[in-house]
This record gives C-alpha cells, structure tokens and sequence, in this order.
C-alpha cells in the first residue's frame, strides 16, 4: 500500500502518479489535497508519514512544487525517513542505503515521465541491510535537543 499526498502545486502530478500506480495493480491511500485550490504542503506531508508511521501504508509519495518543503514537514514525523529525488539513481539509492519511507518530488523540478520512473524505482527496491543498518540506526537514534 502506497500513501499519497500533496500541495495544489504538486496536486496534477500526485493525480498522475496515483493513475500510474493503479494501473500497475498497486494498492494506494490518497492522503489529499483534492484540487489545484491553495493547500498548506505541512498538513499533507504529515498525513503521509503518519500514514507510514501507523501501518496503514507501506511506503509514502509526497509532491509539492520543489519536493522541499514537503519533505521537510514529513520528517518531523518520528520514524519517516523522506528522501527528496530528482531521478532514479537518488531514488535506488535512499531504499539501498538509506531506507527511505517516503519519496518526495518536486512537481515543477520532475516531469511526468521521469517521476514515473523514480516512484517505479522506489518502490520496487528493498533496503540493502548490511552496513547501512548501523548508519539507519545512528539516524533514528538522533532526538531534537534544547541546546
């Protein structure tokens, strides 16, 4: 189960995405937004990770103008490693070594067809384990401080 989400501005592309998806047989949540009306990308790049976070996706796709910000409120979430990618090697790369839960995408960096390739990439590669395993855990281990 794959969770969407975006802003107005990544709203077209989250819709292709989502149209992609289902005709690959891939099961998917579409988290909002709805429309190309103005929405605040922090709302739905949380719903996104809490999607992931609570089990009810496996894997989160999140799309705003530049993917930035989008991935920004979605690391907030404890647990959501979001990783913004402009093409399929990043993509391979933050599941490879990283064990990424979510994709993020910038609608207005990424065309139609180049997204499709990434989200194929993503979700279609497994976490590598091994060496990395310590470097994700060093991550999940980093808490906000007071400092």
């Amino acid at each position: 189960m794959i969770a969407l989400g975006s802003d107005h501005a990544g709203y077209p592309l989250k819709e292709h995405i989502k149209k992609h998806l289902i005709e690959k047989g891939i099961e998917i949540i579409d988290m909002g937004c709805f429309s190309t009306d103005s929405a605040h990308y922090p709302e739905y790049g949380e719903k996104v990770a809490r999607a992931v976070t609570g089990g009810r996706a496996d894997l989160g796709v999140i799309v705003c103008g530049t993917g930035i910000g989008i991935s920004i409120a979605a690391n907030k979430v404890s647990g959501i490693r979001a990783a913004l990618c402009t093409d399929s090697y990043m993509a391979r790369m933050a599941r490879l070594h990283n064990d990424a839960n979510i994709l993020a995408l910038g609608a207005r960096v990424v065309g139609m067809g180049v997204a499709e390739d990434i989200v194929d990439t993503f979700i279609h590669t497994s976490f590598e384990g091994g060496r990395h395993s310590e470097r994700v855990d060093m991550i999940m281990r980093i808490k906000e401080s007071s400092d």
